[in-house]
């Protein structure tokens, strides 16, 4: 077979893959605008379902408490994450390497075994569920992807810039500030906002750690969903992934950045 024909097959073959994974997506974006309420025919186009998004205030409820709970592990992770990055790629230490590999645990680990890890953490010192159990249990895996993707940032990090901040009378703390810290504000920024969509899109780890009057996004459609798919919940999936994606688009163009 020539080049061209195996070029024609692959290019088949990946169009097939990609169909499989992302028709489903398009179908539920295409029927979130449908007017009948039960997914099988078509019989209209309207917004009447997002308006009834608003109009929610349990929802709304939800998609607060997943802001607030995104908003302070983001903040919270980017700092530990970032500090951990820096004092892993600077510095030499006894058990660099076992932190190293603890570090990339929540990575690697189901989400079902860290989500029940933190709940029997949390058993064990009688702290009581609610919305600051999920921040701390989102912080926790957080900061791994955080660090990661900070790492890659100081990868190719010009360190002279630094040395040379420090030989003109810079204190560490003000060369840290006004050099490192700019320099590597993109893969920051890229951590954080990956840190914040994850958290945003949690469901696992949010169903053990919350507690009454702690609902996130995530687990409120999971109690929506179980009386079937509607086009309402068609349209919360469409606005989730579209938020999702647009943070993550963001967060990977902010990592190339030089």
């Amino acid at each position: 077979m020539s080049v061209r024909v195996w070029k024609i097959y692959f290019n088949i073959h990946a169009g097939l893959i990609y169909s499989f994974l992302y028709f489903p997506i398009i179908i539920l974006m295409v029927f979130s605008f449908n007017q009948e309420r039960i997914n099988a025919v078509w019989t209209g186009f309207t917004f009447n379902w997002y308006e009834t998004l608003f109009k929610d205030a349990e929802l709304l409820n939800a998609v607060g408490n997943s802001l607030l709970v995104g908003f302070f592990s983001t903040i919270l992770s980017t700092i530990i994450g970032t500090l951990t990055a820096l004092g892993m790629v600077r510095f030499r230490f006894p058990g660099k390497k076992i932190l190293d590999a603890v570090l990339h645990l929540p990575i690697i680990i189901p989400d079902i075994v860290m989500a029940i890890a933190m709940l029997s953490f949390y058993v064990f010192i009688n702290l009581i569920l609610g919305l600051f159990s999920i921040i701390i249990a989102h912080v926790s895996f957080n900061i791994a992807f955080v660090a990661v993707v900070v790492r890659t940032r100081l990868a190719g990090f010009d360190m002279d810039l630094e040395k040379a901040a420090m030989d003109l009378g810079a204190t560490p703390f003000k060369t840290l500030r006004y050099i490192t810290l700019p320099l590597i504000m993109p893969g920051v920024i890229a951590g954080a906002l990956l840190a914040f969509t994850i958290s945003w899109d949690d469901f696992m780890i949010a169903f053990f750690t919350s507690g009454v009057g702690s609902t996130t996004l995530p687990l409120k459609v999971y109690s929506m969903i179980k009386f079937g798919v509607t086009p309402e919940i068609n349209a919360i999936s469409t606005i989730t992934l579209l938020f999702t994606m647009t943070l993550f688009f963001i967060a990977m163009r902010l990592l190339r950045t030089k």
